[in-house]
């Protein structure tokens, strides 16, 4: 009985090492705040990385395509009976993950018989001013990180999501260096685009500690983008409707990119 706590341990270090290398292979995501609303953008080949859940929520993913879209079933299953029994008004982001997605997630990775859930999560909620907005990864484990100001981070206008935790904190640094609140939507989609960039470029490379150089950035995207399609949604902060989700079509976030 007393080596039950440590075979538990070394269980939850072989879990971890084994999602991981599961999600080794996904393709970052960046979320970045600006002038007229959210942009969350990213580059694949074939399934779909981005989901609208809600009016002013929407969420990103790598993963598992089935962990991700019973994820994202429950995220939507939650947002909309908390709209229907209470209102519109009341779906927070904050409530879906600290609640419901987050709990989920950590018991499944816990519970050592049972399989985890191979996905990671980056979820935007868009406010009635830049400020408000909010920015919130799930992890699979359930840990979660917000772009909320602490004591020891100010607050960010942005979220990434990465394969490893080193292209995550590169591609944030990336993110830091350029201030994006007042930026146009232009501007927004160039800068997802280069962080998007740098986290792939070191996803693979293990110790990497500094950001590329920014012409091997933009070399790197544009061998990507000769073989990959943007995949990219913003939510509009001044939209007409209630539903502030809208698709960029691959054209439409290719015509913004600028040398």
């Amino acid at each position: 009985m007393i080596e039950e706590p440590y075979r538990w341990v070394e269980a939850i270090a072989n879990r971890r090492e084994y999602v991981e290398t599961q999600l080794a292979a996904g393709s970052p995501i960046a979320a970045v705040g600006y002038r007229d609303g959210i942009l969350i953008l990213t580059l694949g080949r074939a399934r779909q990385k981005i989901f609208e859940i809600y009016d002013r929520i929407v969420m990103g993913a790598i993963g598992h395509p089935g962990d991700i879209e019973r994820l994202r079933m429950a995220a939507i299953e939650l947002a909309s009976t908390e709209g229907f029994t209470r209102s519109a008004a009341d779906v927070s982001l904050r409530r879906l993950a600290h609640y419901s997605l987050s709990p989920v997630m950590k018991t499944a990775f816990e519970q050592v018989y049972g399989p985890p859930y191979l996905a990671r999560l980056l979820f935007a909620e868009v406010g009635t001013k830049p400020e408000e907005d909010l920015f919130l990864r799930v992890e699979y484990d359930g840990a979660i990180a917000t772009n909320g100001a602490t004591l020891s981070q100010i607050r960010q206008d942005f979220a990434v999501l990465s394969a490893t935790r080193q292209s995550t904190e590169l591609m944030e640094s990336f993110l830091k260096s350029a201030p994006l609140t007042d930026a146009t939507l232009v501007n927004a989609i160039n800068s997802a685009l280069n962080a998007w960039s740098v986290g792939h470029m070191t996803a693979g490379q293990d110790g990497a500690k500094e950001i590329p150089e920014r012409e091997a950035i933009s070399k790197h995207l544009q061998e990507q983008l000769a073989t990959a399609g943007i995949e990219a949604a913003i939510l509009e902060r001044e939209a007409k409707t209630a539903i502030r989700y809208r698709a960029l079509s691959d054209e439409e976030a290719r015509s913004s990119i600028q040398p």
